[in-house]
């Protein structure tokens, strides 16, 4: 189905959070205050790579209107932090390893304050050696910057034996590609209020991913039991994974233990470039061959990955592009090595995509030069080598086995954007100006969902009918934009036959809501779903039993519906939810609590849920400025049902969006461990004119008879494919081979020419 407003009928619904976000009606976390509060700031380092020989803070403290000025010697508890692995400093003791590490912070009556406090704390370095090319800081004689080396985290995987695989090989491709490190750039920066309670417990009003991980590591720091600490981490003006880990929440929450005051924090844009988290840079080596048929037979990847300083999720990201190098096809032979490599630079972290963007660009580029060696058809070559129904997944792990990888393929192929581009002869590729020429290219990915096999991820929710006549579907989630409430309410009112006005959604709050695990890794929608599966039963028989009490009737004779209880045949309303809510009894309410599905496998990280998708795009190219326009997309989504069609477009547009620059304009440059890049002025992202050209999606719902884990992620598959494609659109358009992201306009461009008429 061609997913749009018409197609979609009266399912497409106005976001319940839609008005307030567009009138400005909507407070952000970062938008509270109190009237007590003071402001802190953060003081971080000057240097990518120092010894700190002293910190000295006793002008700050006895500056007017400064209350608190803390060091690592005030943090009670742990003084690192990192989902995984914790090991940033929260204030570093004796050394410092990035521009974005935190020496001390101060709370003040104001900004301004604050800052002249900061201004007046003197630190004592001694310069270091910088290590800012993490091939080098592999290398035995560079600076160590943490104990265990340089090297934070290594993948291999193997199958058969890639040497000889390649001596059988009738045509070879090697090739080197470079990924940038892509900024979120989401309209709210890191910030939050902080409030100590009255009963000495701290409430924290900050934006993040897993309330429940916030609080976790927020105890450890503060030497607090997590019951004691409460993390409200919803609406967020934008995350895309860079609020996924710790910010500006450990600084806030010291300050507010310390001073016994509301404390506000909120990054400027400058303070968020300089500390938070980027893009992995990734260098992929790929190494490919077919036989004469056009078959693969070996497949030999090293990847580099550019974590920066500290570990955050680094290992993760590399475990996901190590099985995403592998991705959707077959291979006789197999090498892949991977090595996440600790630097001077920026932070890397958790993103869209979250390592499948770095590895989908290398892949599908091998792919297309292979396909051309072989004078095919680069669609038709991905389907002679596409993994079938019954294979395994790309790390020879079960997988929940679709048609997804077939259905998608057929959708591209018989898209009219990539019938256009078959009737394309050369000389149609230059338009009416010499200069501007166009091109059209196509990807292809299986991208899974799910944190993966060995890790943690836990899922479930709860229904209740609240005293108020609201039923209430309470789940430990955060809506940061990609429409959670608008799906949620959608599920709710299509599966149980409830009114939007019956409906309260209760999420991000860790006082009041479950554990449903992190809202990363394209799996939320699909566990609320399954949550709503799991409650459906279990809800309605207790609301329809107690209904028949008060009715004194059969509860086979009643119904939920709009509104309240219902007569099955005749739908007239026989009892309002909030009259059911007030009759004798004990209270309606049902949890259910469950893991998201993995595969049988000893493979970390393994996925075992996988959407499916593929791109076809047209570009123009104007070979004299070298600048590259996107004109058109078509979207092919094999994810499964869809639960709403406003919020799957949106993910899609969004993503691919986030993808353009990617692809064409965003790199967070550095030099010798500083960012040159330092505010938007000097970092481009993609306008709605970037994106003005027509996209469309189509999306494939049709699941096996027997699948019963209902739709797939597609928060992030969006962002995924659009690079390599247009990378293959480029080439159509230029002959120019790309291997290194975003595309410069100089290797676009052509020596001018004159135009003479005859």
């Amino acid at each position: 189905m061609l997913l749009n407003r018409v197609s979609s009928a009266g399912r497409w619904r106005i976001r319940p959070d839609g008005l307030g976000k567009v009138t400005g009606s909507l407070a952000y976390l970062t938008d509270m205050a109190r009237e007590d509060m003071l402001y802190g700031l953060v003081l971080r380092s000057e240097h990518p790579h120092a010894r700190i020989v002293s910190i000295q803070t006793d002008a700050a403290k006895q500056l007017p209107g400064v209350h608190a000025v803390l060091t690592y010697l005030d943090v009670a508890g742990l003084n690192a932090f990192g989902i995984a692995h914790p090991d940033q400093p929260v204030l570093c003791e004796d050394r410092v390893r990035y521009v974005g590490d935190a020496l001390a912070t101060v709370a003040a009556d104001s900004i301004a304050i604050a800052q002249h406090a900061i201004e007046l704390i003197k630190i004592e370095y001694e310069i270091l050696q910088v290590v800012d090319d993490p091939e080098q800081a592999l290398l035995a004689d560079s600076p160590q910057l943490h104990p265990k080396g340089n090297a934070m985290h290594h993948t291999t995987f193997s199958r058969g034996n890639a040497e000889d695989g390649f001596k059988q090989c009738t045509h070879i491709i090697e090739e080197t590609y470079y990924t940038p490190r892509q900024m979120h750039t989401y309209m709210e920066t890191e910030g939050g209020l902080f409030v100590p309670e009255e009963d000495g417990r701290l409430t924290v009003y900050s934006p993040t991913q897993h309330g429940f991980m916030d609080r976790m590591q927020l105890s450890r720091i503060l030497a607090k039991p997590q019951e004691e600490i409460r993390i409200v981490s919803s609406p967020i003006g934008g995350s895309f994974g860079g609020k996924d880990e710790l910010n500006v929440q450990p600084y806030g929450a010291l300050l507010a233990m310390h001073t016994g005051k509301p404390i506000k924090m909120h990054n400027s844009r400058q303070e968020s470039v300089r500390a938070g988290l980027k893009r992995h840079p990734m260098k992929i080596k790929m190494k490919t061959g077919t036989d004469a048929s056009g078959k693969l037979l070996a497949h030999q990847v090293s990847i580099i990955s550019d974590t920066g300083p500290y570990s955050t999720l680094g290992a993760e990201v590399l475990n996901f592009a190590t099985e995403h190098v592998i991705g959707p096809y077959r291979y006789e032979h197999l090498d892949v090595k991977g090595v996440s490599v600790f630097t001077n630079n920026g932070m890397s972290g958790e993103f869209r995509g979250f390592g499948g963007n770095q590895a989908i660009f290398a892949l599908e580029g091998q792919m297309d030069r292979l396909a051309e060696l072989h004078g095919m058809e680069p669609w038709h070559f991905r389907r002679l080598n596409m993994r079938q129904v019954e294979d395994l997944g790309p790390l020879d792990q079960p997988i929940a086995m679709t048609d997804g990888a077939e259905q998608v393929w057929a959708a591209i192929a018989k898209c009219p954007l990539w019938q256009e581009r078959a009737s394309m002869a050369d000389a149609g590729l230059t338009c009416e100006e010499p200069w501007i020429k166009r091109g059209i290219g196509a990807a292809f990915t299986m991208h899974g969902a799910g944190l993966g096999v060995g890790i943690p991820d836990p899922a479930g929710g709860r229904l209740a009918l609240a005293a108020d006549g609201k039923i209430e579907a309470v789940f430990g989630y955060e809506e940061f934009g990609q429409g959670l409430i608008a799906t949620l309410t959608q599920m709710l009112i299509e599966q149980f036959g409830l009114a939007e006005e019956d409906i309260r959604i209760i999420i991000g709050d860790t006082d009041v809501v479950p554990d449903s695990g992190s809202t990363t890794a394209s799996r939320a929608t699909a566990m609320m779903w399954k949550s709503l599966q799991r409650l459906k039963k279990p809800f309605t028989e207790q609301m329809l039993l107690k209904a028949g009490v008060r009715l004194k009737c059969s509860e086979d004779r009643l119904r939920l519906g709009e509104g309240g209880i219902r007569e099955t045949s005749s739908g007239e309303l026989m009892l309002t939810y909030e009259e059911l809510a007030r009759a004798e009894g004990s209270p309606i309410r049902c949890e259910t609590s469950f893991a998201f599905p993995t595969s049988p496998t000893e493979r970390v990280g393994a996925h075992f849920m996988y959407t499916y998708s593929g791109v076809a795009v047209k570009v123009e190219l104007n070979t004299l400025t070298g600048r590259v326009k996107v004109l058109q997309q078509y979207h092919a989504v094999a994810a499964g049902p869809v639960i709403n069609p406003q919020g799957f477009l949106g993910q899609i547009e969004g993503g691919s969006s986030m993808a353009l620059g990617f692809a064409l304009m965003e790199d967070a440059l550095m030099d010798k461990g500083h960012y040159i890049t330092r505010n938007l002025d000097t970092y481009l992202v993609p306008t709605i004119v970037d994106q003005s050209g027509l996209v469309e999606v189509e999306a494939i719902e049709q699941l096996p008879e027997k699948d019963d884990y209902g739709p797939r992620g597609i928060g992030e598959v969006g962002s995924v494919t659009l690079a390599p494609a247009i990378a293959a659109a480029i080439r159509q358009a230029s002959g120019k081979w790309v291997a290194k992201l975003p595309v410069e306009p100089s290797f676009l461009q052509e020596a001018p020419f004159f135009l003479t008429k005859e």
